[in-house]
């Protein structure tokens, strides 16, 4: 399993700019973002969700407490709000 210390050595970046590229945020030349993107495809990087929600202590984790979920109305309730999620 790769991790972002890997793709920076290799694409002979730092990770702050791995980071750019992975979240699509600040400026990182085009030929610098081609050259990560192809090694994280390459080493098979995929980023670890729990770490990041762990850093920005944050997640995108909604939790119910319901009384029955199989009733008709809270399926339709959680139906609908997983859509729009």
């Amino acid at each position: 399993m790769s991790n972002i210390n890997e793709v920076a050595k290799k694409a002979g970046v730092g990770i702050g700019t791995v980071s750019r590229v992975i979240n699509n945020s600040g400026y990182v030349k085009k030929k610098t973002r081609e050259k990560v993107e192809k090694i994280i495809k390459e080493v098979g990087y995929v980023p670890n969700e729990i770490a990041r929600s762990m850093a920005l202590q944050k997640n995108n984790i909604v939790a119910f407490l319901l009384p029955n979920s199989i009733h008709l109305f809270f399926g339709e309730l959680l139906f609908y709000v997983e859509k729009e999620m």
